[in-house]
């Protein structure tokens, strides 16, 4: 099979082709815009693989995109804009990747004709709940221009399926963390700030939770529900480690050496949602479970941090 894969310079995306290049024979394109969170580096342990090929070109680009998405069967699309905080601050980007990049995407993927297009969503769109999980048909409540921006892109890829026939399958994923994340996220942030000597910081009391899930494991995830999900369908894949960021911190701290001294609590975000988890049943029952603890990971997440320097300390500046 011959897959094309957007956004994969970025952290997922790039440990997805990792994935697919090491379990499958697929050949793989990578279509990716280079913005700040892309980066070829991430790719240099399979870019000589001879079934890798890169392209680079935005998802807003009509033209680029039907022309490099020509003669693949199916779709892998990662791209978008994903960080909350910048979300805030410029929600017009959000809005313009996400929601007609994917439109862009899908309409271009009908007229190509591929066999599946798999669109990677987020947690975040079913917004906050407090006791129990999300399941796949309840409704959406995104709160910030991010989620919002994430959930329009689903139900624009999902409406291609109603309207077009386009073989769209969605993952929802709960929070990723593994090696070759943008350090702009919470654990690369605090484990290069913490391997520089410098604090973290904590948003509000630190209660808000998050269910965390090794990258690799979502990559496993994302790759059975492309061969073997239902079209029309959405999947949730979390990791099962609902923790505190209070808790998280705790851990990162635990693995540096370094105490709550190095923990300075800053101004909640905007709009911070109290909880997110998700049930995972369906993508359970399509033989998928994650296969990392926690805190096995997060171990070897630190060590890859502390391991390659170089790749992380110019994206810093």
């Amino acid at each position: 099979m011959k897959l094309f894969i957007t956004g994969a310079a970025g952290f997922i995306g790039s440990n997805y082709v990792r994935h697919v290049l090491s379990t499958k024979d697929d050949e793989v394109t990578v279509f990716d815009a280079l913005t700040y969170a892309g980066n070829l580096s991430s790719l240099d342990d399979v870019a000589n693989d001879p079934r890798f090929r890169f392209v680079q070109g935005d998802i807003c680009d009509r033209a680029a995109v039907a022309a490099a998405m020509d003669g693949h069967d199916a779709v892998v699309h990662f791209a978008a804009e994903s960080h909350v905080d910048r979300s805030i601050v410029d929600p017009d980007t959000f809005v313009r990747t996400n929601c007609l990049g994917t439109n862009v995407m899908c309409d271009v993927a009908r007229n190509v004709g591929v066999d599946r297009f798999l669109h990677i969503s987020t947690d975040e769109v079913y917004g906050s709940i407090e006791d129990g999980s999300f399941v796949e048909t309840d409704r959406l409540g995104p709160r910030s221009p991010y989620s919002s921006s994430k959930a329009g892109s689903d139900l624009i890829a999902l409406s291609y399926e109603e309207t077009y026939g386009l073989p769209v399958i969605v993952t929802r994923s709960s929070n990723n963390f593994g090696p070759y994340q943008f350090p702009e996220k919470v654990i690369p942030l605090f484990v290069t700030n913490l391997l520089d000597g410098k604090k973290v910081p904590l948003y509000g009391d630190g209660l808000n939770i998050r269910d965390w899930i090794y990258v690799m494991d979502n990559c496993a995830g994302v790759d059975v529900v492309l061969r073997k999900g239902v079209v029309g369908e959405i999947y949730n894949i979390g990791g099962g480690n609902e923790t505190t960021n209070r808790e998280l911190t705790e851990k990162v701290l635990s693995l540096l050496g370094v105490g709550d001294e190095m923990v300075e609590y800053v101004q909640d975000r905007l709009g911070h949602d109290r909880r997110y988890s998700i049930d995972c049943s369906k993508a359970n029952a399509l033989g998928w479970v994650p296969s990392r603890s926690l805190d096995e990971a997060l171990a070897e997440t630190v060590e890859w941090y502390r391991a390659n320097r170089a790749w992380w300390e110019i994206l810093k500046g």
